[in-house]
């Protein structure tokens, strides 16, 4: 299993209850939530990957079951891990989706890469 289903079918259910527009992109061995063309959410193995403002990274890590997001051994500051013991409720995962909507319209949008011809 590359990633949980059950909490992508939830945050899937959530953003189209709510009426984001989204579409989702294989990343990182897991499920992406692209809004407004942006990483927004994710899950990947049996955590619900978060993009948040950065001022609130620290803050965010103190929540139970809250960890960095570790990308080639660094930790990127404004996306988090939580784990999916700690998303049971619809309150739990509706914080965190919440967080990430909340920032998607003043986050970057990532640079395309050129791809050089062989």
């Amino acid at each position: 299993m590359a990633y949980d289903t059950s909490i992508a079918d939830r945050v899937t259910d959530m953003l189209t209850a709510r009426r984001v527009t989204f579409h989702t992109k294989a990343m990182f061995g897991g499920l992406c939530f692209m809004v407004n063309d942006k990483m927004c959410l994710g899950v990947v193995k049996a955590e619900l990957m978060v993009r948040l403002d950065p001022t609130e990274h620290e803050a965010a890590l103190k929540q139970p079951g809250c960890s960095p997001m570790e990308f080639t051994g660094r930790s990127m500051k404004g996306f988090v891990f939580v784990q999916a013991a700690h998303l049971d409720s619809e309150e739990q995962l509706r914080h965190w989706v919440n967080l990430a909507l909340e920032f998607n319209p003043r986050a970057a949008i990532a640079k395309k890469r050129s791809r050089r011809a062989s």
